[in-house]
């Protein structure tokens, strides 16, 4: 597919026959796997990291905080091309949070994806996410809030894919 892939690293490269060896991130979109868009490297291979930050007023155990990272990790498969084994998680218990003024018991999930995704599969994953944190902290879903953000550029490996 010459003209498909342009390498990053030199010019000439033999990205413009297939024939690379470089593994050098190259800047394609590729056509939806399974209706998620990504990036690929001269094999194919989308880089999809999804990052998932969880603040909560909990004071969760080191085996909580595992719990919930487990548990999260094998929820995000819900969505296809995304796996626990490309996934970054950052857990922040402990936090003073307020809502509509008032100092309550909440958690907040922020999760960001490069590439789009259905809204079936975000909101089954949504939904086994509010199950994985509500089993971990013990707080109801009406005090569990939830974003995700999709990105076209995604900054990894020293560099914006």
């Amino acid at each position: 597919m010459p003209g498909d892939f342009s390498c990053v690293r030199e010019k000439g490269c033999a990205c413009f026959t297939n024939a690379c060896r470089c593994d050098t991130m190259i800047k394609q979109q590729t056509a939806p796997r399974n209706g998620v868009f990504g990036v690929a490297n001269m094999k194919n291979e989308v880089f999809d990291m999804p990052y998932i930050a969880v603040s909560t007023s909990a004071i969760l155990s080191e085996q909580q905080k595992d719990a919930l990272k487990a548990a999260l990790g094998e929820r995000i498969s819900v969505i296809p091309g995304k796996t626990e084994a490309k996934l970054m998680v950052d857990i922040a218990d402990g936090h003073t949070m307020y809502f509509a003024g008032e100092k309550r018991a909440l958690a907040y999930v922020d999760v960001k994806c490069f590439g789009t995704t259905e809204f079936a599969h975000k909101k089954a994953f949504t939904e086994a996410a509010f199950a994985a944190v509500q089993q971990t902290t013990g707080l109801p879903q009406d005090s569990i809030y939830l974003t995700y953000s999709e990105f076209a550029n995604w900054g990894t490996m020293g560099s914006m894919k």
